[in-house]
């Protein structure tokens, strides 16, 4: 049985009962659907035992022979090679072949991909949109209208001023020539509000673990998430009278796609999109998601290392081509630097079940790599999100992510405690999540980058956190208000486990 939504993306864990997403109704001129989509890359054939692998290897050449034939020997499919940074993605129904190819000289790690065989056979409950009524669109539209150069919807938008970006718009909108690619559930490239700054050149499908660059390849199909779309709008929603408003509106956007038909984002998936974003010249990445099908991937476990290791390398090697990559904290209100969690969703393509892991030893990957943003969120009242994982020394940021209105309740007109985006077919809608708070720091991040073009990602990085609004700890954090503390913040106002460096500032990254 398949985990439920909030499990493969960091987006919908409020609690059981709230509405998690709305469908805005269209606005007047816009277009009713979007273009189909175009349907997802077959993967490798394969036979209903096989399994995808990756194997690394030394990086800068081709797999040596000795490694190509005993790879074949086990039983073994090359599907495709990442020589850069020595990642081999391989199909296989051997159930040793993993343990057989970590024998072989040259091999350093090796291990599978999933636990379900190809291509999985789960489904993923992507849940359908509550449709908000006129009186919403009519009350967001006047409020807007008393509001010169805002979009419709922005005055449902509580989350721009959190972070000061509408007063950066009046200052900037971003560069063309900075792109942010979504890596995530694919992107509605249609929707009037990305359409504008949607850049093609640097968007993929990336399912089967090698890039498909068919046309439109890089779209959600109907019966898909809407989560990639959601992001790309927070990220880059254009600013041109129509629907909402992006933190950074005057840049490029891409679509990386990487999550199956089922929801899953594998590692080979996750390792091609970074390769991808690396070498289309992306400046920042978005990874609103945990690389399945293990929440978290302990390197005592020989499969699980390999996992780390092959997106550790991809990450790194986007990052050395000139990327910035932010990731999403997760959604299980967990405390990342305490002695042990218990994970009862792993693993989520087959069976999951209870088991407890050291967090110093098993990470949540693209997350807790080396190099990456880890982007904690807040909700309407600037406090952590009831759900937002957080640790001292691992949230490096804080962003808008939403959180349930009966905890933070944002103030008029803005209706919702959600966070606004766009979704497939022309339409807007509400999400809450650290998925949703990421994309506020990857707009931040490309913001820098528009005003420091030569900046290095180690620079933006800098600028970024030294830029961030310092945000004392919330101490008690009693967010639903029933006398017990509900999660424990450690550290000084600005460097703590809540909000890390502090408040994401979108002013401070146009006027540095």
């Amino acid at each position: 049985m398949t985990a439920p939504l909030s499990r493969h993306r960091r987006a919908l864990a409020i609690p059981a009962g709230l509405a998690v997403a709305a469908s805005l109704a269209f606005l007047p001129g816009t277009p009713a659907a979007a273009t189909p989509a175009a349907e997802a890359a077959p993967s490798t054939a394969a036979d209903a035992t096989s399994l995808s692998y990756v194997v690394n290897v030394a990086s800068g050449h081709r797999p040596s022979a000795t490694v190509r034939r005993a790879i074949a020997k086990a039983g073994g499919t090359i599907v495709t090679s990442y020589d850069r940074i020595g990642v081999i993605v391989v199909h296989s129904a051997n159930p040793d072949f993993a343990k057989t190819v970590r024998k072989v000289r040259g091999v350093q790690s090796a291990g599978a991909t999933r636990t379900a065989p190809l291509p999985s056979a789960a489904t993923t409950d992507t849940g359908a949109p509550q449709v908000l009524g006129g009186e919403d669109l009519a009350a967001a539209k006047a409020a807007s209208a008393k509001a010169e150069g805002q979009d419709p919807l922005e005055s449902l938008q509580w989350d721009l001023p959190a972070i000061k970006a509408d007063k950066a718009h009046e200052k900037s909108l971003g560069s063309k020539k900075v792109t942010v690619a979504v890596i995530d559930t694919g992107v509605d490239d249609t929707h009037p509000d990305i359409a504008p700054n949607f850049d093609r050149q640097a968007s993929v499908n990336c399912v089967a673990g090698k890039p498909d660059t068919a046309d439109r390849a890089w779209r959600p199909s109907a019966a898909e998430s809407p989560h990639g779309t959601h992001v790309a709008g927070e990220i880059a929603a254009a600013k041109n009278g129509v629907g909402m408003t992006g933190v950074a509106p005057g840049v490029k956007v891409a679509g990386i796609k990487v999550s199956n038909p089922d929801g899953f984002f594998y590692t080979e998936a996750v390792v091609c999109g970074f390769m991808w974003a690396a070498e289309h010249g992306v400046d920042v990445t978005n990874n609103s998601y945990y690389t399945d099908p293990w929440y978290f991937n302990c390197k005592d476990d020989p499969d699980q290392k390999a996992l780390v290791e092959a997106v550790s390398r991809a990450s790194r090697y986007a990052e050395k081509k000139g990327a910035v990559n932010v990731a999403a904290a997760g959604n299980e209100n967990y405390d990342l630097t305490s002695d042990e969690i218990t994970d009862p969703s792993s693993p989520n393509d087959t069976t999951p079940g209870d088991r407890t892991v050291d967090p110093s030893k098993c990470l949540d990957i693209p997350t807790q790599l080396p190099g990456v943003v880890t982007v904690a969120a807040t909700g309407a009242k600037g406090l952590k999100s009831s759900f937002s994982n957080h640790g001292l020394g691992v949230i490096d940021i804080a962003a808008p992510g939403g959180d349930s209105t009966a905890y933070q309740t944002p103030e008029p007109p803005a209706t919702s405690g959600l966070i606004l985006g766009t979704l497939p077919g022309g339409k807007w809608g509400y999400m809450a999540g650290t998925s949703m708070a990421s994309p506020h720091v990857a707009g931040v991040a490309a913001l820098i980058k528009s005003t420091h073009p030569h900046a290095s990602p180690a620079m933006v990085k800098a600028l970024l956190y030294a830029e961030a609004d310092a945000t004392a700890c919330t101490k008690p954090y009693d967010i639903d208000g029933d006398g017990k503390v509900d999660a424990v913040c450690e550290g000084p106002k600005n460097r703590n486990g809540f909000y890390g460096w502090g408040m994401a500032d979108a002013l401070d990254a146009v006027t540095w």
